[in-house]
């Protein structure tokens, strides 16, 4: 188990703050946040190659915020995964067991290439090799050492998509082996498929951690919300009418939610997969519904955006299928229909 309990560093006029969490044995935990978060920062405070200016960072109950890099049992691969150019991959595996007798070293670049898929590049030079096969190189040189904790920055940056579905395999396999993983991305939907943790970071500080199911479905602020793609969020104001809470938006869009107190101010957030269109209203007393303007419809891998105007700028995303079903087009007016059960509200 990984424990790190109140993290700060200045580095360079940049500062991580206060930053605490912990990394069960065996999890696939994700630092997701923009550029300039302070992920890599982090990242190598973890692995040692900078020290943190206060907090603790523990390793199976092992204070190691001060121990050399060599001595942590803590493995990083590089987002430019730093292979050796002038030496084979061979010796680029080899050169991470130094100090072990010679049949040990070769049974065990024998075992790793050969889980990574690489044993036919061993006597290769980098410079001969695909980013995707430069990826497997690295994870293999610094799986080879045994680490504890794995940590990648970034690596599926710059990969194309059929490379980024092969590595992302290739993570998952070596997760179901029992390697503890913690991986910096920027990529939500990349830490959505692998991530078992998550924390969202920005400007150097976590502002939310938890399940997949947890950070995705229940934001806890706007920043969160927009960054993992809910395009549905809005300042409201609550008013209850006959003791029942709706939320009204600055574009006097009223929307009914499930609970709340009078004039609490705060955001409503909608899930565009939430959002139901239909030719007309849906008769159901749970469920809010109104009209709107189809501004713009534009693909996604898994449908299609629906851009209304109706008070407030909705997106609703909705499949293929129901898109030439309703034959929705740009212009024409479509009902919206959203469960108050389906809406968020977060206070300020």
């Amino acid at each position: 188990m990984l424990k790190l309990t109140r993290i700060n560093k200045d580095f360079k006029g940049f500062r991580i703050s206060d930053i605490s969490f912990t990394v069960e044995k065996g999890d696939y935990f994700i630092l997701l946040g923009p550029s300039g978060a302070g992920k890599s920062l982090l990242l190598e405070t973890i692995a040692g190659l900078v020290y943190s200016d206060s907090g603790t960072i523990e390793l199976n109950g092992r204070d190691i915020t001060r121990v050399p890099i060599q001595q942590r049992k803590i493995g990083l691969v590089f987002q430019d995964h730093a292979i050796f150019p002038h030496m084979k991959v061979k010796k680029n595996m080899a050169y991470a067991l130094h100090g072990q007798n010679r049949a040990t070293v070769n049974q065990k670049i024998r075992s790793m290439s050969s889980k990574l898929g690489i044993p036919e590049m061993l006597d290769r030079y980098p410079s001969t090799l695909s980013g995707g096969e430069l990826q497997r190189v690295a994870l293999a040189r610094t799986l080879i050492q045994e680490p504890e904790i794995l940590l990648l920055d970034e690596p599926l940056a710059f990969m194309d998509s059929r490379l980024k579905s092969g590595t992302r395999a290739l993570l998952r396999q070596i997760h179901r082996g029992g390697q503890t993983i913690i991986h910096v991305t920027h990529d939500y939907e990349e830490a959505l498929s692998l991530g078992n943790r998550i924390a969202v970071m920005d400007h150097g500080n976590i502002l939310q951690s938890g399940t997949p199911d947890e950070v995705f479905h229940s934001p806890r602020n706007g920043f969160v919300a927009h960054f993992i793609g809910i395009r549905n969020f809005f300042p409201a104001t609550i008013r209850l009418r006959n003791g029942i809470p709706w939320a009204e938006t600055a574009g006097n869009l009223k929307i009914r939610i499930h609970e709340g107190q009078d004039n609490e101010k705060g955001f409503v957030m909608i899930r565009g997969e939430d959002i139901v269109l239909s030719a007309s209203a849906l008769d159901s007393s749970a469920c809010n519904g109104f009209t709107g303007k189809v501004q713009e419809i534009t693909a996604t891998p898994i449908g299609y955006d629906i851009c209304i105007e109706s008070g407030e700028t909705l997106h609703a995303l909705i499949t293929r299928e129901s898109v030439k079903k309703m034959n929705i087009h740009e212009g024409m007016e479509i009902w919206l229909n959203i469960k108050a059960t389906a809406v968020k509200f977060i206070d300020e």
